[in-house]
């Protein structure tokens, strides 16, 4: 047994086995004996692949990863003959025929793909507690979530079982997980890499697709990898502006950069203090480092952002409900999809295209404010979260909650739920705790979650940092230096 895989990053692992000082077939027992004993306590794999990988191996792994174990996040990520549930029960048989981008991008690159991980019912949360899988718990501790949609990746690489995991971010579902679980989590520009061929862009280009790593070198070597164009791509740009590769950005110092930190909510609630000293104490870093900081914010909207990307929110829901009907061949009555899901869709459908194309024709305006607001800062420094990783069942609905959706999705009263101003409530009490994350999502920037703070209690508090649109390199090139300066990867979890 390899004893030493928990003290490599992947690119160390990629390393060794490319220097025989390691078979690559030693590496993947490592990885599945680590998973075979962590996840009955974790359980972010929901989907084994063990018999896949080992096929790998005899086949032959050729390229910059090769040999070292990944896992796929189990929404969007498509690996021909094997389940796509997207985390739900009415498509846990769902079998597709064909590879997705990502994949076939990951498979190029030498990864050996042996399992797939939790996530939330069509990535819909922040956290990672889907009815037809169960909850992910974080390693950090095992009473709390390691957040979501990607929380199943997170959990797999905080419990070392590998050292990065693919991951997608449609409102902070990267950087809201590394977050919880002190990784590091880079959310790329809209259009970074594609989303086919089953889709040109998904959410209207707020979703991406990137991985959660321990290490900065391994995110931007998998962005080298991952943005990459394809014909017929809706965005056109691939590898991010300026000179050079994301893994040479961040093996170099960025130079004194303007960076303007906020810890207030844009919806206006209460930001624990644990986050806020996160914030505080990484503004004091980065000054040290030679970068001038100073508390400023843009002058933005946040419950309007809110708004928006609750509006996109229903309206896709309503869309990935029908498309799920059509290739299940099962009535939209009767798809097996969790009650939230359900009243979801249903408020989408009461959705008038006119509200859909208004609420989307604000986007601009936040991008217009954050080009402004970029042209006296490089770098919007904010907590990630609101509040340390949650209890698992923190966002359980009320019983009269559930009741309300379930009659109202019965009696089809979406409009009048979308009138009442119930729906808005439950809505807002839903992002008080995860405000920060949706506004890149929106504008399309790049943004980061960095651990570089941990609590009194154990317990990582991420950062986020947002860059203009196409400027990753600064971000990994900062990322890099504050691996540096602050090391986080010899911290590890209880359950290692």
């Amino acid at each position: 047994m390899f004893k030493e895989y928990t003290d490599y990053d992947a690119t160390g692992l990629a390393g060794l086995v490319a220097g025989k000082q390691v078979t690559a077939q030693e590496v993947l027992e490592a990885a599945i004996d680590r998973a075979e004993r962590l996840n009955p306590q974790i359980n972010a794999i929901i989907t084994p692949m063990y018999e896949q990988a080992r096929e790998q191996l005899k086949e032959g792994l050729s390229g910059p990863f090769a040999g070292v174990p990944f896992l796929l996040k189990d929404l969007l990520a498509a690996y021909s003959g094997v389940a796509l549930s997207n985390g739900s029960a009415a498509r846990r048989h769902f079998v597709p025929d064909y590879d997705s981008a990502l994949v076939t991008r990951c498979k190029a690159a030498g990864l050996n793909i042996f399992g797939k991980t939790n996530s939330p019912e069509l990535g819909l949360m922040g956290v990672t507690e889907p009815e037809a899988f169960g909850a992910s718990r974080n390693p950090w501790d095992l009473q709390r979530t390691p957040g979501g949609s990607s929380g199943g990746s997170a959990a797999a690489v905080a419990a070392a079982i590998v050292p990065m995991a693919a991951a997608g971010d449609g409102g902070g579902s990267i950087r809201i997980p590394s977050a919880c679980c002190g990784l590091f989590g880079l959310k790329p520009s809209r259009g970074r890499g594609s989303q086919g061929p089953a889709f040109g862009e998904v959410w209207d280009g707020a979703v991406v697709q990137h991985v959660i790593s321990r290490s900065v070198r391994d995110s931007a070597a998998m962005l080298d990898i991952l943005a990459v164009d394809e014909p017929g791509s809706p965005y056109p740009f691939a590898p991010p502006a300026g000179q050079g590769s994301c893994l040479s950005a961040a093996l170099q110092p960025p130079g004194a950069l303007r960076i303007a930190f906020d810890t207030q909510s844009p919806l206006g609630g209460e930001v624990h203090a644990d986050c806020v000293a996160a914030v505080e104490d990484a503004a004091a870093l980065l000054q040290s480092l030679g970068h001038r900081v100073e508390e400023a914010r843009p002058g933005i909207d946040g419950a309007a952002v809110a708004r928006c990307y609750l509006t996109l929110y229903m309206g896709h829901v309503a869309a990935d409900l029908a498309a799920m009907a059509r290739d299940t061949g099962v009535a939209l009555g009767r798809l097996q999809i969790e009650d939230t899901t359900r009243a979801l869709g249903m408020l989408g459908r009461a959705l008038s295209a006119e509200a859909f194309v208004s609420s989307k024709l604000q986007w601009n305006g936040f991008a217009r404010a954050m080009g402004r607001f970029h042209l006296d800062y490089d770098i919007y420094l904010t907590p990630v979260t609101a509040s340390p990783p949650l209890p698992v069942g923190y966002f359980q609905q009320s019983l009269a909650e559930k009741v309300l959706l379930k009659v109202a999705s019965g009696l089809r009263l979406g409009k009048w739920l979308l009138n009442s101003g119930a729906i808005d409530k439950m809505a807002m009490q839903a992002l008080e705790k995860l405000p920060f994350t949706q506004l890149a999502n929106l504008t399309g920037q790049p943004a980061m979650s960095v651990p570089l703070h941990w609590n009194g209690g154990g317990l990582p508090i991420g950062v986020q940092m947002m860059a203009p649109i196409g400027d990753e390199l600064t971000l990994l090139s900062l990322a890099g230096q504050l691996e540096q300066a602050r090391p986080w990867a010899g911290r590890r979890p209880p359950l290692w």
